[in-house]
C-alpha cells in the first residue's frame, strides 16, 4: 500500500475505531503529509528511524513549537504501529523516536469582576431586543456557566436543554456525552434568547430552517464555530490580554470553579476531561493567583 492510502485509512480508523475529534484527526493528516513530503514521497517501507528523525530536526531548525512536534511524534508513533497491526509492514520505525517534553502553558483567563463587568453591558444591549445581542448575551453566559467547548456549545440542540433542572447535554471529545449545569444568569439570558431573539433568527432560513439547533447565526442557519470565535474575541478583547477566544471562557470558568472552592473531581466532571491531570493545570493558575495576592499584600513578602 502506497504511504498516502495507508495514511488515509489510518485516519479512518482514528475517526470510526479510536473515535478521535475531528480536529485531531486532521491534524495527524497533515503531519503525515508533510512527513511524506519531507521524505521524497517514500514508499511505507522506505520510512526508517533516521527518515523520522531528519523530519523531527527539520521541524526544530524551523523553530516549530515543542508542543508541535511533541504531536507529529505521536502522530508517527500512532501510526506506525497501526501500520504494523494491519499487517502493512513488519517492522515499526518509530518505536524509538522520542517526543521533546511539552513546556506547559498557564490557560489565559478572565476575572471574574470583568466578566462581570462584560455580561452587564451585553445584558444591557440585548435588552434592546435586537436577536443578535440576545444572542450573543445567552452565548457567552452558556459557555462561561456550563464551561463549554466551542464545538460543544455550537452542537447543542433544543431538545438538550433542560430548562427545569439547568442542565446541558453536551457532546464533547470522542463523542462522549455529558450533562453540566448552568447558573441562573444563563439561564435567564437564554430564555429571553428563545423567546425574544431566535424566532427572529429562525424565519430568516425560509429555505432549510435549522428548527433544532440552539444557536443560529444571523441568516437562520446553526450557528458555526468561527462565528463564536469572532463574536467571543471581539467580546473580550478589553477583558482578556492578548488574544482570546472561547476557550478563555471555559478556563475562566474552570478557576472560578476551583477559587470558589469546588472540588477538583467534580471540575473534570463539568469540563469532561478524561484524566484528572488535565483538569490540575487550574490549580496552577489559582495557586499562581494566590501567590501574587500573596506578594501585593503581606508586608514581608
Amino acid at each position: 500500500m502506497e504511504f498516502n492510502d495507508a495514511a488515509d485509512a489510518f485516519v479512518e480508523h482514528l475517526l470510526k475505531v479510536r473515535r478521535l475529534s475531528p480536529a485531531t484527526a486532521r491534524a495527524y493528516r497533515s503531519d503525515l503529509s508533510d512527513l511524506s513530503r519531507s521524505s521524497g514521497e517514500c514508499s511505507l517501507h522506505e520510512i526508517e528511524l533516521e527518515t523520522l528523525r531528519e523530519w523531527l530536526w527539520i521541524a526544530t531548525k524551523r523553530g516549530d513549537a515543542k508542543s508541535t512536534i511533541a504531536r507529529r511524534t505521536a502522530a508517527a508513533r500512532s501510526f506506525f504501529a497501526w501500520a504494523v497491526e494491519q499487517g502493512l509492514l513488519e517492522r515499526d520505525p518509530a518505536l524509538r523516536i522520542v517526543a521533546p517534553k511539552r513546556g506547559r502553558s498557564l490557560p489565559r483567563i478572565a476575572t471574574g469582576d470583568a466578566l462581570a463587568t462584560l455580561l452587564s453591558a451585553m445584558q444591557i444591549s440585548a435588552s434592546s431586543g435586537d436577536a443578535i445581542a440576545l444572542r450573543d448575551h445567552a452565548l457567552i453566559e452558556m459557555l462561561y456557566g456550563a464551561a463549554l467547548r466551542v464545538s460543544e456549545v455550537c452542537s447543542l440542540d433544543l431538545n438538550d436543554i433542560d430548562q427545569a433542572q439547568r442542565t446541558a447535554k453536551a457532546i464533547g471529545k470522542g463523542s462522549k456525552e455529558r450533562v453540566v449545569p448552568y447558573g441562573g444568569a444563563a439561564a435567564r439570558a437564554l430564555d429571553s434568547y428563545l423567546v425574544r431573539g431566535r424566532p427572529i433568527l429562525c424565519a430568516r432560513d425560509a429555505g432549510s430552517p435549522a428548527h433544532d439547533a440552539l444557536f443560529l447565526g444571523a441568516r437562520g442557519a446553526r450557528l458555526g464555530t468561527r462565528a463564536v470565535y469572532d463574536v467571543v474575541s471581539r467580546a473580550l478583547a478589553n477583558h482578556v490580554g492578548g488574544a482570546a477566544g472561547p476557550h478563555s471562557l471555559r478556563h475562566s470558568a474552570a478557576t472560578h470553579l476551583l477559587d470558589g472552592g469546588a472540588d477538583l473531581r467534580t471540575v473534570q466532571e463539568i469540563l469532561g476531561h478524561a484524566s484528572l491531570g488535565t483538569t490540575q493545570i487550574y490549580t496552577h493558575v489559582s495557586s499562581e493567583r494566590l501567590a501574587e495576592s500573596y506578594r501585593l499584600a503581606h508586608p514581608r513578602a
